[in-house]
Order: C-alpha cells, then structure tokens, then sequence
C-alpha cells in the first residue's frame, strides 16, 4: 500500500498545500509537530489552528519590517520577548531567517525550562542563528549577552510591565522596529484605583473610570496610548491596529513602532498633559526617563 500524501509529508517540509492548507509552502511540518501545533499524524485541532493564525497574522505584519532592514543591511536582528514556547521565533526563523546569513533571533524567557525546551529544538533542526536566554525582559536590557543595537523587537502578550520593559528594552537597543501587542495591563489601573477619592469630583472626566469595571477597562486602554505617545515621543511612527478577529482573542490590540526620527516635542507635552489629566502624574518615570521628567 503507497503512503498516502499527508503521511508522506510527515516529518519533512510541505511543498504544497494540498490537505492542510493552513501550512505555508516551504514549512518545516516535523518542527510545527514539536511545537505540539500539529499531531504526529500531521493533524491540527481548532485550538491550535487558532494559535497558528495568530502567529501568521503577526508574521504578516513582521515580514515587510525584516525586508525593509536587509534593503539597508546584509543581516537583521530580532528579538522576541516573553518568548514562551517560541512558538513566534520558530515560524519567523523558518519561513524566513534560515535562508539568511548572520542574522539572529534571540527569545527572551524567564521559564528555564521553556528555555531549555527552546535551545534543544533550535538544535535539532540546525537553527544555528537561534539563541535562547532564561532573563526578565528588564534583566535582558542590561545583558552582555546581547548585542548593543537589535533591528526589531517584539513582546506577543508580554504580561503587564513587561510589555513597558520591552519598550524599554527596544529603545536602549536603538531598534529600527517595535512590534507589541500588550496583555494584563494593571499597572495603570491600580493607581487610578489607589486615586480615585481625590480624583473624583475634580473633573466630570473622572466619570469615565468611576466604577470598578471601568476602572479596569480605562486603565487598559489608557496605558496603550501613554505607550504609543511614548514611542512617538522619541520619534517613532507610531501604528495601531487589531491582530485578528476578536473571536480569537481578547489581547487583540497591535501597535507597531517604526523609527522615523520624528518631532519629539509635541508627543511628550501630549504625553505629559494626558499622565496629570487622568491623576497619573506619579507613572512620569515609567514613561520619561529621569532627565525627561526634571
């Protein structure tokens, strides 16, 4: 009996997307198999069809940034914070960095395991331009591990300050690219909560995060537009849109960063007006450096 077409590519690389059409043409199958993204007998269940659209999705919009920063340069590097099971990393490497010659992704994660888990796949599949490091993305900023300047720098649902951090991280390393899409955003919320006596009464504008559930919903939305008038504010161009349908997640806001060196003076005083207007004046050195803020 002949294998049929699905068993035969099993553990090798999809040349066509007969059968499994979420599959992109030149796709390792035995490394979306690790990942636990396909089965052994190459099938792929909702959930993890769901996962992969996300990280086609985002690849779609990372693609074009890699492409811009080789039309200038013969390498690119990447850096994926809150990396996880690299499920972002993996595909990005495969569909695009192992063609290339001294271009890097490093994954960022606190989880040795995951990390461990990460560093034996890359191995296994000769990913030699994959390395893998068990920091916070606050401990990788100031790692001789890394190199001095990184081209694009992501963070996937990078939990809470974590996705500030990498921002941080992002504007140490003089990255070209900033691709966010930011998850648990508490932070922000938790000082209008601690606020809100002296706030409420001061400004009918107070309403807007008066009670509990708003406060939680204004704080999220509030902290993706400090972060945007952050980034613009040291002269990136700043985009904002929705990673997929709602129906697959709720984290679903996506802000990409391209530096242009542009006008940094009216994004600060914006971002500086909008931190007093909602009671946030103590969160100035979350979003300014300390030279900023005197």
């Amino acid at each position: 009996m002949k294998p049929s077409k699905q068993a035969a590519k099993i553990g090798a690389t999809v040349t066509s997307a007969d059968n499994m059409p979420e599959i992109r043409e030149g796709q390792t199958v035995a490394l979306l198999q690790e990942l636990h993204i396909l089965t052994r007998d190459g099938k792929m269940n909702q959930d993890s069809r769901r996962k992969l659209k996300q990280v086609y999705h985002l690849y779609q919009f990372i693609e074009p940034l890699l492409k811009e920063v080789l039309a200038s340069k013969e390498s690119v590097t990447l850096v994926d914070h809150g990396a996880g099971k690299s499920y972002l990393g993996f595909i990005i490497y495969d569909l695009f960095f192992k063609a290339l010659q001294d271009s890097h992704i490093y994954g960022i994660e606190t989880r040795e395991e995951l990390v461990a888990r990460s560093q034996e796949l890359a191995q296994k599949f000769n990913f030699p331009g994959m390395s893998f490091l068990p920091l916070s993305v606050a401990e990788s900023t100031e790692s001789k591990l890394l190199p001095e300047q990184i081209d694009v720098v992501t963070a996937l649902h990078a939990c809470n300050t974590a996705t500030d951090d990498a921002i941080q991280f992002a504007l140490k390393k003089k990255a070209k690219h900033i691709v966010l899409v930011p998850c648990c955003q508490a932070e922000v919320a938790s000082v209008l909560k601690k606020n809100k006596g002296q706030s409420l009464g001061k400004s009918a504008l107070t309403e807007i995060w008066r009670h509990p559930i708003h406060t939680r919903e204004f704080g999220s939305q509030i902290t993706n537009v400090l972060r945007c008038l952050q980034l613009e504010a040291h002269g990136y161009n700043v985009t904002v849109t929705e990673l997929v349908g709602w129906e697959h997640s709720m984290k679903n806001e996506l802000i990409i960063a391209t530096y242009k060196n542009l006008p940094r003076k009216r994004p600060a005083e914006r971002l500086k007006e909008v931190l007093e207007t909602v009671g946030l004046q103590e969160m100035n050195t979350r979003f300014f450096a300390e030279e900023e803020v005197a």
